[in-house]
C-alpha cells in the first residue's frame, strides 16, 4: 500500500498465508489490532482490492495496526478456495499471529471477506476471545448466511449494489435488529467513493 508496509508469511492451516501490515504514525497512539479480509478469490478478490485498501487507511488514521492477508490460492497464500470455510480458518490464523493481548482485536472485511469475518467472530466468541468491534463493508449474503454479530457492528453497504442486494442485507441484518448504514446510489465496488467511505468508517467507528 505505501513504502512502509511490511509483508510476511506466516503458517496457516493449508501452508503459508501472506500478510501484509500497516503501523500508524509515530505520533499515533496505538489503539489496536486490525485483521482485514478481502473479497471472492475467485471474482479477483486479494489483500490489495481498494476497498481493502480503504479499511487500512481508515483503522491507521485511527491508530491501529492494519494487517491484511491473502486467503488460501491467492498470491503467495498457500491452499485452494474453500468456500468460507477453510478461509474462516486462515483468519483466525492470522489473528493468532497478530494479536497483540495489550491491545484490542478489531476484525473488518469486505464482501466475501465480511462473510468469513463473521464466521471467525463466532468462533472467537465461543472461545472467550471476542473481537472488540467487527466492520463489514458491502457483506456476501446470499450464497451463504452470515454468522449473527453483535449489535454495534458497523455495516455498511451501497443502495445501487448489483452484487448483493441491499435487501439480502436487510433481510439478514432484520432478525438481529442489527443497524445498516446505507451510502445512497452506491454500487459494490464503491468506485469514485472511497474517500467518504473512509471517511465514513471513521465517523461511525468513533
Amino acid at each position: 500500500m505505501n513504502n512502509k508496509t511490511r509483508y510476511a508469511l506466516i503458517d496457516g492451516p493449508a501452508g503459508a498465508i501472506e500478510c501484509a501490515i500497516d503501523e500508524p504514525g509515530d505520533d499515533t497512539a496505538r489503539r489496536g489490532v486490525v485483521v482485514i479480509a478481502h473479497p471472492h478469490p475467485l471474482q479477483g478478490g486479494t489483500m490489495d482490492n481498494k476497498v481493502v485498501q480503504t479499511l487500512v487507511r481508515a483503522f491507521v488514521q485511527m491508530g491501529y495496526r492494519a494487517v491484511r492477508f491473502n486467503f488460501r490460492g491467492v498470491g503467495k497464500t498457500d491452499g485452494t478456495h474453500d468456500e468460507g470455510r477453510g478461509e474462516h480458518e486462515d483468519l483466525l490464523a492470522v489473528v493468532a499471529a497478530h494479536r497483540d493481548a495489550a491491545l484490542p482485536l478489531a476484525l473488518a472485511g469486505f464482501s466475501f471477506g465480511a462473510y468469513v469475518t463473521t464466521l471467525a467472530a463466532e468462533r472467537l466468541a465461543q472461545a472467550g476471545q471476542p473481537a472488540e468491534r467487527l466492520a463489514l463493508i458491502g457483506p456476501s449474503t446470499q450464497r451463504a448466511r452470515p454468522a449473527d454479530v453483535p449489535n454495534d457492528t458497523l455495516v455498511i453497504h451501497g443502495e445501487a449494489d448489483d452484487v448483493v442486494p441491499l435487501s439480502a442485507v436487510l433481510d439478514w441484518a432484520r432478525p438481529q435488529q442489527l443497524p445498516v448504514t446505507v451510502m445512497p446510489g452506491i454500487g459494490h465496488f464503491f468506485h469514485g467513493q472511497l474517500t467518504p467511505l473512509r471517511d465514513l468508517i471513521v465517523r461511525s467507528w468513533r
